[in-house]
């Protein structure tokens, strides 16, 4: 592909993913529609302020500027006859508006737009940085398998390089893949190029083994279960690996405090890839609170590397990390700015992430409309073109979308007709996922399929070692806090359970009360469920421990206090409790009293099983 073909392809493909139509492009950046059509179509080569204008409109941060040929030629030699020619194609003629532009033309090369760290030469030839160029075009549009493909491409045209090699690999690890699975090939290539860069410390190779060590310590830890595991590395392999690979950017930077060829230190977009890893292979093993710092870090770090694709890591990790250690309005804010970057940059993993995240939000708060809308609208057809297209891994958007519409409908009280419906199909052959077999325990439970639902608390128990063998945060938080709920519901139902139940609560507990002080996040990210201190409560609940109840989830409340929904919850597991352990009539008027409160906020939000359950309550020979 020559140069004037690449700039055609990416400018076609950053047009169509800012859904706009050439005629709209051309009237941005007043040149004819035909005139653009032929550049788009490769039959005309772009120009300089062409290249400019289209950058600017896209908001490509210098990638199509990139494009162009390393000596075009200078602006001031440019004929008065060429001058003349290029008008007459782009609208409009020579008016005060074209003599800026003009006079823009002929400044000194200082002054045009500076290249973004993604497009500069990498030094190891323009055939490889063309295929790289290709794949981060590809990955910003969210097709990660084309974008493997060119990556792909790059590491075959780096010949012998080792260095080139792991340039590519890098780049090639950092796409999405299907969660819960360990992608063996990719670690192949990833130990193959540690290997051959093993012993080596001149400074680029340093960076490229850090980088590489922190994408085998996430990959080793995507998995979820013995299953899924790498032979031979467990997850917890990937988290040793990671802390190891840390300290090692640490080290290395106490020693040599000045980035890049000279100083010898490890550069800032190095230091964000090292930084994101790490972060991620170490979610299941560190409390939200450390991940915070890192998340934090990196978020800075990646102000300064003027990196478009780690700003973006950065703002979604920190949301993340901000929500799971209760500091939602410091969310909010990020997200805010998540939001001005997707419409920045026009990703469409941007737009994705950032619609899913305003869906969690909006379930949080009890605005159930506004994620319906996107959760059962554009969502859905959105991950099915997507993966019909080969565009993403077939699992890693279908699992964040089903997974926010099991929990927008048991918000709602409505998961029967999700387990009417065929999609609840997916809960059931997602089963290697802890947090589903939990999550279909639970629905069988709302459904009033008890005995069912037991029937699976006690597989999964066999499977886990009675809950013993999970990790200590991450996806296990989630986990237990949905098995809570579900002991809490069969506890309910009949007290000659509570005995065999018992035997499953300590686990549980000690997983729980560790994250007294957070929110519990299931997915990267999916839902919010809610204090983690709240399903503590039903477990000492379950334990026959009222007054421990009463205590988590006084600490629940302090969390999520201005957040109706959620208090709507703990309201009516507050009445249950006090209703428990009443031994005069005021008593059991105040628990009425909460009971009642939380109905008219059910009520109103249109929560209908926090509705029903308050009722049955109010209403119950044990209730009155």
């Amino acid at each position: 592909m020559t140069p004037q073909e690449e700039f055609a392809e990416a400018l076609r493909v950053r047009r169509e993913a800012a859904e706009l139509s050439l005629a709209e492009l051309a009237r941005r950046v007043h040149y004819s529609k035909s005139y653009l059509s032929r550049v788009e179509n490769g039959l005309r080569p772009p120009g300089r302020l062409l290249a400019e204008r289209c950058d600017a409109a896209l908001r490509a941060d210098g990638a199509l500027l990139a494009l162009l040929p390393p000596t075009p030629e200078p602006p001031e030699r440019r004929t008065e006859r060429t001058e003349r020619t290029e008008r007459t194609e782009r609208t409009g003629t020579d008016t005060g508006t074209e003599r800026p532009a003009r006079a823009a033309r002929r400044r000194p090369r200082a002054d045009h737009p500076v290249q973004s760290p993604a497009a500069r030469p990498s030094g190891y030839g323009a055939e490889f940085d063309q295929h790289v160029r290709r794949g981060d075009t590809r990955h910003l549009l969210g097709e990660m398998y084309e974008a493997g493909q060119h990556y792909q491409a790059a590491y075959e045209a780096a010949g012998s390089d080792d260095l080139a090699r792991a340039h590519a690999v890098v780049r090639s690890a950092r796409r999405w893949s299907d969660p819960g699975q360990v992608d063996r090939d990719l670690l192949f290539r990833i130990d193959a190029c540690l290997a051959a860069l093993a012993g080596r410390e001149d400074p680029r190779a340093v960076e490229l083994r850090l980088q590489l060590s922190a994408h085998r310590a996430k990959k080793l830890a995507m998995s979820i279960g013995d299953d899924t595991a790498m032979t031979g590395a467990e997850p917890r392999t990937g988290a040793r690996l990671a802390r190891q690979t840390l300290a090692e950017l640490r080290e290395h930077g106490r020693r040599f405090p000045v980035p890049g060829p000279r100083g010898g230190g490890i550069g800032d977009e190095a230091r964000c890839e090292v930084l994101t890893e790490t972060r991620w292979a170490l979610y299941d093993f560190e409390p939200a609170r450390g991940l915070l710092a890192l998340s934090t870090e990196l978020r800075d770090t990646a102000v300064r590397s003027h990196s478009a694709y780690f700003e973006g890591e950065a703002l979604v990790a920190l949301a993340i990390d901000q929500l799971r250690t209760g500091r939602v309005p410091a969310a909010e804010a990020t997200l805010s700015r998540h939001r001005e970057y997707a419409a920045r940059h026009r990703s469409r993993l941007a737009h994705w992430q950032q619609h899913t995240l305003d869906a969690l939000m909006s379930v949080w708060r009890g605005e159930f409309a506004a994620a319906e809308e996107w959760i059962l609208g554009e969502a859905g057809k959105v991950a099915a073109a997507m993966e019909a297209g080969l565009s993403m891994p077939a699992d890693a958007l279908g699992q964040t979308v089903l997974g926010q519409e099991f929990w927008l409908r048991y918000e709602q009280g409505r998961l029967a007709e999700l387990f009417a419906s065929p999609r609840m199909a997916g809960v059931q052959r997602r089963g290697y996922f802890p947090v589903w077999r939990a999550g279909l325990a639970l629905a069988l439970c709302e459904t009033g399929r008890h005995e069912q639902a037991l029937d699976q608390l006690r597989a999964f128990a066999a499977d886990a070692d009675d809950f013993t063998r999970f990790p200590p945060s991450g996806w296990a938080l989630p986990t237990a806090a949905v098995l809570a709920q579900v002991c809490a519901e069969l506890a309910a139902r009949a007290d000659d359970r509570r005995t065999e139940l018992s035997a499953y609560v300590p686990p549980l507990r000690a997983l729980l009360d560790a994250h007294g002080d957070e929110l519990v996040l299931a997915g990267w990210p999916t839902v919010l469920l809610g204090p983690a201190a709240r399903f503590s409560a039903l477990l000492a609940l379950v334990a026959g421990e009222p007054e421990t109840a009463l205590g988590h989830l006084g600490r629940a409340v302090r969390l999520v206090q201005r957040y109706p929904a959620q208090m709507a919850r703990l309201r009516l597991d507050e009445a249950r409790v006090r209703l428990r352990t009443a031994r005069t009539r005021a008593a059991r008027a105040a628990a009425h009293d909460l009971a009642r409160t939380a109905l008219a906020a059910a009520e109103e939000l249109g929560m209908a099983g926090v509705a029903r359950d308050c009722r049955d309550l109010l209403t119950s020979p044990a209730g009155r």
